[in-house]
């Protein structure tokens, strides 16, 4: 065992001497263009089209009923729920189950007919400020279509409706809140998956893949020794994101950084596992680069980093569930902006390790193949 970790601890260590002094290891290539039409064209849309919403109906009547009709009409929203006490709406945003909730008063109709304003209540979901901003516009439309209806019938001057927006989780829907927590994974991601898939093709392009093979390393240990400065590295470059995060932009941490980075340890064996993977399969650097960025967009753009999952049609929803990615910037997200528990992160750990355990051992075995 003792001369097992010393073997692997000099492979990282040439293995990080190696990533410093070259170049070629940074280098970003071009994605085809027709993946990126392709993918950007029906997977990066930021039209809203099936935004859920849930109701609570204080008044219960016409008036409030032609609002609601307004809003399941528009063929924007789509109502989710309809609550009966307040309690409900913390557990519909927490779960993602509702973008945003619209609670009407109990004295909607009859301040309206009084010629007093009514005002209505939007809470909305801040943890994807793009998303809850674009849907909050909309609302602003019907409600303001629903005054100028209103006004014309009642013979009012001013606007009998206002509406008060209140966002949970990020109180000015700023985008840096939403878009700097997704970073962390996203460039983890990124770093490991291009390290991990650069570390044996620049061996076999540089003539020293043959040396490895007649040394006492075994192939195991061989896959250890490329996989650790990657995921060391990968793990140092989400620190530096979560450092100006906080630091720079003065984004409020409202979790646990060890539940963090328990989320995180899962997501980086995911992604050493794809990138050893592509490492097993390339001959040289160009065309670990080219693999590389051939997954890397897809992962991005179906993680939900800018656009949501639920706007994406089926199939490519389908396709997010072997994307580690998305369940890692739900982690960072909710870790960084809701305060969430590791038990509330079950849901998004397991279905990474599943990835991994699929990807390194097969990954492992094709490695092994390569190597006798």
């Amino acid at each position: 065992m003792r001369d097992s970790l010393l073997r692997v601890a000099s492979l990282v260590r040439k293995e990080v001497l190696a990533l410093m002094r070259d170049p070629r290891s940074r280098v970003i290539l071009f994605v085809p263009p027709l993946l990126q039409s392709f993918l950007f064209g029906y997977a990066a849309t930021f039209d809203l089209n099936h935004a859920p919403y849930a109701v609570y109906d204080e008044d219960r009547s016409a008036a409030s009923a032609d609002l609601l009709a307004r809003m399941d009409g528009s063929g924007v929203f789509e109502r989710v729920a309809t609550i009966q006490q307040s309690s409900d709406i913390a557990r519909l945003i927490d779960d993602r189950d509702a973008l945003l909730v619209l609670r009407i008063g109990p004295d909607f109709e009859r301040k309206l007919s009084a010629g007093q304003q009514a005002d209505i209540q939007l809470i909305a979901d801040g943890r994807n400020s793009n998303t809850a901003g674009t849907a909050v516009s909309y609302v602003t439309a019907i409600v303001g279509g629903f005054n100028a209806d209103w006004r014309a019938a009642h013979d009012m001057p001013d606007p009998p409706v206002t509406t008060s927006v209140r966002a949970w989780y990020n109180g000015n829907l700023e985008t840096s809140w939403n878009m700097i927590p997704g970073l962390i994974g996203t460039i983890t991601l990124l770093q490991v998956l291009m390290l991990t898939a650069l570390s044996v093709a620049r061996e076999r392009e540089d003539g020293t893949f043959d040396q490895l093979l007649v040394t006492p390393i075994r192939p195991s240990e061989i896959m250890l020794g490329k996989a650790l400065p990657s995921t060391v590295i990968g793990l140092i470059q989400a620190t530096i994101i979560l450092l100006v995060a906080q630091l720079w932009f003065k984004i409020p941490f409202a979790g646990s950084f060890v539940t963090l980075y328990a989320g995180l340890i899962p997501f980086v064996i995911a992604s050493v596992g794809i990138g050893l993977f592509v490492s097993s399969l390339v001959a040289n650097m160009q065309q670990a680069m080219l693999f590389s960025f051939i997954l890397l967009m897809p992962f991005i753009l179906l993680s939900g980093l800018a656009t949501p999952i639920a706007n994406m049609p089926d199939v490519f929803q389908w396709m997010t569930l072997i994307d580690p990615l998305r369940y890692a910037l739900d982690i960072t997200r909710r870790v960084y902006l809701e305060g969430a528990g590791l038990g509330q992160l079950i849901g998004d750990i397991w279905p990474m390790l599943l990835i991994g355990a699929i990807t390194l051992p097969i990954a492992a075995w094709m490695f092994r193949n390569r190597l006798t």
